[in-house]
């Protein structure tokens, strides 16, 4: 932007030089942030490498955000500052805070992120673009919507969201017929993935009293934190995870499949509710103006709201400041080097008495091998690219193994420290021989193989094992067909898989299991996902429609049928929940149990 100094005193020329000096210096730093996945100087994994970057973007901002506010007057009237440029700047702030909550996991900095987003749309800050008559401004403004959009998805503001779809589509349609883009179709399959996503994500509806849908969150919080008799056995914490998604034909949207989007879900604990809310002192057009002005900047200044000053501690060997949540990577149709790389960089970053957790859901790479050998690489895997690819690879008549699948054989490196993986696929049960040569713990779920060909065409919408993971009384539901559920009929039903739960945990301290279960069962985070498991497995070995071992979960090491899985206080709790839902005819009667 060419700015004319003619006509300005000293005063408002060092205003409006030093203004584009912080937006200049934003801009860079903020591009070299964006090319974290493809920098050498700056991977996606390891915690120094980016913390530092992200620290000296947040400050620049801070004065940047601060200094437009001090001086919007002379900006306005002398630098000729537009609406749609602080909306911009606010949404790089927003940008910042979200891409930092995928780097600590941390769900309070998604709050952060929705201030900012919700603020530019409540002030209007893009509803001139339009008339500035540049394409790629209503590309800045479509962006920014979808990206809007995400955070509302992970925060599980539904309504908000379909209301941001409607605006979007709306948006679409005035920059294609204006401009008539190149990238028309691009659009419309962004709108495309959200609108299904956004379906598969209410697979059952939890309705209020008018027969409104009600939103509920599936994330930790102190109701949904499973009880534990703790011993001294149990002295593991989950604190590094890698999740993985590559199911080539499930809903997705922004680089997260459903399985993806649930299981990072269930790895949060809840975000607490107090956050800062972004206000501008300026009014917008029809508006009444804010009552104050909103600083990114803490109140001694420097770093923003909520940023964790880098202590450097990481260095000497001494632990981090504690964590409210494991630190999780996410990868979506990730290369086989990205996944060792990013394994490997979770691995290094284990502290003492850490776990290191791989979820993975993707299709599977079935081997073609007669006879095999070497149960680490013979009996296949699962697909780490496209599974076009695969297949034609396979059509090809190329008998060698597969360069783009995960093998069990892959992961023995990493079993040098505590590992816990889950494999949603249909070719799964292949990692249930990985052997512990470090005797390190070690603890492998597995989901079922295949499932009964009445669900079948649901599986887009996501994996049935990553459901009961996520939402135990959703899957149990879902595979009862029921569609919708009054909220105090919900209620009622939580309370037995409440009871469940306290009762698996109970009986799982004390059964004669293998004794690494009992080592990551102290962790909230694990024990949640292994009672959890527990629950599948009942339901799944009650329900009619489920026969046959391929229907069914494994684990390794196996857990006891006796004391456990066919445990007759847990199933009769099941069937309990079945009766208060009247589906006990999808179960199986008492006495076939004998």
């Amino acid at each position: 932007m060419v700015v004319k100094m003619a006509g300005m005193d000293e005063h408002e020329r060092k205003i409006v030089v030093e203004f584009c000096h912080l937006l200049e210096k934003s801009k860079q730093l903020f591009n070299g942030l964006r090319c974290f996945t493809f920098c050498s100087d700056l991977p996606q994994y390891g915690h120094k490498q980016w913390q530092a970057y992200f620290g000296r973007t947040f400050d620049i901002y801070t004065k940047l955000w601060k200094f437009q506010q001090q001086h919007r007057q002379i900006l306005d009237t002398k630098y000729g500052l537009k609406r749609w440029q602080i909306g911009e700047i606010a949404s790089k702030i927003g940008q910042l805070y979200y891409h930092y909550y995928l780097r600590t996991s941390e769900t309070n900095y998604l709050n952060e992120a929705y201030s900012f987003y919700a603020a530019i749309r409540g002030r209007a800050y893009y509803s001139r673009a339009a008339k500035e008559d540049r394409s790629d401004l209503m590309v800045k403004k479509l962006r920014y919507y979808a990206r809007f959009i995400v955070v509302c998805l992970l925060l599980k503001k539904m309504k908000l969201v379909r209301d941001l779809v409607m605006e979007l589509d709306k948006q679409i349609v005035d920059y294609t017929s204006t401009y008539e883009p190149d990238d028309q179709l691009e659009w419309s399959l962004v709108l495309d993935e959200i609108k299904s996503f956004i379906k598969a994500d209410g697979i059952v509806s939890v309705l209020h009293a008018d027969s409104n849908t009600i939103v509920l969150s599936h994330r930790l919080s102190p109701l949904t934190t499973p009880p534990v008799e703790k011993s001294t056995q149990m002295n593991l914490s989950l604190q590094e995870i890698l999740i993985v998604g590559n199911c080539n034909d499930q809903v997705k949207f922004s680089e997260l499949t459903m399985d993806m989007f649930r299981m990072l879900q269930t790895l949060e604990r809840e975000p607490q509710d107090e956050f800062n809310h972004i206000y501008d002192a300026s009014p917008a057009p029809g508006r009444i103006p804010f009552e104050k002005s909103y600083s990114i900047a803490s109140a001694k200044g420097g770093v923003p709201v909520g940023y964790p000053v880098v202590t450097g501690c990481q260095e000497n060997g001494d632990r981090p400041p504690k964590r409210e949540n494991p630190h999780k990577y996410l990868l979506y149709k990730p290369t086989f080097s990205q996944i060792m790389v990013f394994l490997a960089s979770g691995f290094k970053e284990l502290p003492a008495n850490g776990a290191l957790l791989l979820y993975i859901s993707a299709d599977g790479c079935f081997s073609t091998s007669k006879h095999p050998g070497d149960l680490g690489y013979d009996l296949g895997g699962v697909v780490t690219s496209s599974k076009k690819e695969v297949d034609h690879a396979n059509k090809k008549g190329l008998h060698l193994k597969e360069m783009h699948c995960l093998y069990p054989g892959d992961l023995y490196p990493f079993t040098r420290k505590p590992f816990f993986v889950i494999v949603d696929s249909d070719n799964s049960f292949v990692f249930q021989n990985i052997p512990r040569y470090f005797t390190q713990p070690l603890v492998i779920l597995m989901s079922p193989q295949d499932i009964p060909p009445t669900f079948q065409d649901q599986h887009h919408n996501g994996s049935l094992f990553t459901l009961f993971l996520h939402s135990p009384l959703t899957a149990f539901c879902f595979i009862c067909n029921i569609l919708s559920v009054p909220i105090h009929h919900w209620e009622r039903c939580q309370s037995f898989i409440d009871r469940f739960v306290t009762e698996a945990s109970r009986l799982f301290a004390r059964s004669r299991i293998d004794p690494v279960y009992l080592q990551f069962f102290g962790d909230d985070f694990l024990r949640l996902l292994l009672l959890r498991y527990i629950f599948c497995d009942v339901v799944l070995h009650l329900h009619r429609a489920f026969k046959g071992r391929q229907l069914r979960p494994r684990c390794q090491p196996a857990l006891p049928d006796t004391d456990l899985l066919e445990h007759p206080a847990l199933q009769h709790l099941v069937l309990d929940l079945a009766s208060h839902l009247e589906v006990r005819s999808h179960f199986i009667e008492t006495a076939e149990m004998d």
